[in-house]
């Protein structure tokens, strides 16, 4: 019998066209050799041109998805989303506080073409209830400024956003700096320790999922047992390939490839 692989639970949105959110990370989980669980928050109407409605589902479907998943199969790592509401960050805290697995947590705050996809009334619970749950946060610059105010223009800043986010209690901030001029560079510091992760910048506008598959990626290698650093760096590594590998899809902006590395003969 073969044994079952490690088990991810992501806790998201869906996205109608699968580039991003819930279908984003279970590819990438696939991917990635572990076995991808959802608990399903809010339900999008998506394609490559936009976000075209959003409803959230009730709390007492979220808690009872992850009731349901975690203590009955459990959960080697968990993953956060879109969260949309106060109401939904507060609990999916609640519910983060009884499990013992590490927790990343990407602060969707706007999807790839601006549409909002928290409330704005949200944003306190993320700061004093959701950030302080992760194992590592994933904010992107965007939410960097909208949660902490500190706006990111250079490198050199992206010190002082991490110190921003980690004032709210995260083990590990990851700032993504994808948006800042050059290479590609990000951030990892628990405050103490800092990791530099550099790569090409590549000239493809089929980027959507970018943010979702590299937590995924990230939660992935901590349910295989490896530390946040190492867990970063093979995140940062495939979701690297998986934007070079990006394609068109619709009018719009296509998504990255989760099944670059398979492509090539599978994950390292």
């Amino acid at each position: 019998m073969t044994p079952a692989p490690p088990r991810v639970l992501t806790v998201a949105g869906s996205d109608s066209g699968g580039g991003a959110g819930i279908q984003a990370d279970l590819k990438a989980m696939l991917a990635l050799g572990v076995h991808g669980m959802s608990v399903i928050t809010a339900v999008t109407a998506q394609n490559s041109l936009g976000v075209q409605g959003a409803w959230e589902l009730p709390v007492d479907a979220v808690r009872a998805q992850f009731r349901s998943v975690v203590d009955d199969i459990g959960v080697q790592a968990v993953k956060t989303g879109m969260l949309a509401s106060a109401e939904l960050v507060e609990t999916v805290a609640e519910l983060l506080a009884g499990t013992a697995a590490p927790v990343v947590v990407d602060p969707v705050g706007v999807s790839k073409h601006g549409d909002a996809l928290l409330a704005v009334s949200a944003l306190d619970s993320v700061r004093t209830k959701l950030l302080p749950a992760a194992t590592v946060a994933t904010p992107n610059l965007d939410e960097v400024a909208q949660l902490t105010g500190v706006r990111v223009a250079t490198e050199t800043d992206l010190r002082r956003a991490a110190d921003a986010v980690l004032a709210y209690g995260p083990r590990w901030a990851l700032i993504k700096g994808g948006h800042l001029e050059g290479d590609a560079v990000d951030l990892l510091t628990d405050g103490t320790d800092e990791h530099w992760l550099r790569a090409p910048r590549y000239d493809n506008r089929h980027t959507h999922g970018t943010g979702c598959t590299l937590a995924s990626a990230v939660a992935a290698g901590l349910a295989k047992g490896l530390s946040v650093p190492e867990a970063v760096r093979a995140a940062k590594e495939y979701v690297t390939g998986a934007i070079a590998a990006g394609f068109p899809l619709g009018g719009g902006i296509g998504p990255v490839d989760h099944a670059w590395q398979l492509r090539q003969g599978g994950p390292e």
